[in-house]
């Protein structure tokens, strides 16, 4: 690809689903490198043992890598682990659209469900915002912002709730998550 076109280097985050630091569905980051990288990535860095990769990537074989490293995932590991990406571009939009920040919500209380495709107008709207008070949400195109008072743990607003209610796919990250991973995006 010619050395000016910017998708030809674009930097992306993949988010993993369901991979934790204890527990049955653990994955080394080296690991988890490692496949990003065989499956074309390049510069790859980890974040934190749950499942963030930044790597590089031209735009278009960025949704290949996440399929293959779903794949490399099932096939090694025996359980399925959904792989949603974004550019640089992308995350910094969600780190500048939280409306719970404008607020002056406690970072420590947010949360970002990244979903693998946009949901139709007509599910957004069938949500419940009194599923789980006092907790927040604002669904925004790919991304639900969370408000959460006291915690993930006491949510009734995770990933099994939005997934039925919008069918998608989604994976949570915090707040604190989120501005790391936009930080190694700007990083050289």
């Amino acid at each position: 690809m010619p050395r000016g076109d910017p998708s030809a280097d674009a930097v992306h985050v993949a988010l993993l689903r369901g991979i934790n630091v204890g527990g049955k569905h653990r994955l080394s980051m080296k690991d988890l490198a490692a496949m990003v990288e065989a499956a074309g990535g390049r510069d790859v860095r980890t974040y934190v043992q749950s499942g963030n990769v930044v790597f590089r990537a031209g735009g278009k074989r960025a949704s290949g890598i996440a399929a293959a490293v779903a794949r490399a995932v099932l096939a090694r590991l025996g359980f399925a682990a959904p792989v949603l990406v974004r550019t640089a571009a992308e995350l910094r939009a969600v780190a500048r659209g939280n409306p719970f920040l404008r607020a002056g919500a406690d970072p420590e209380a947010l949360h970002v469900l990244f979903l693998a495709h946009r949901p139709p107008k007509a599910r957004v709207a069938a949500l419940d915002p009194k599923r789980s008070p006092p907790d927040e949400f604002a669904v925004r195109g790919r991304e639900i912002y969370l408000r959460l008072w006291n915690g993930v743990a006491r949510t009734k607003l995770g990933n099994a709730y939005f997934d039925a209610q919008l069918g998608t796919t989604t994976t949570m990250r915090n707040w604190r998550t989120v501005l790391a991973l936009l930080a190694m995006t700007e990083a050289p």
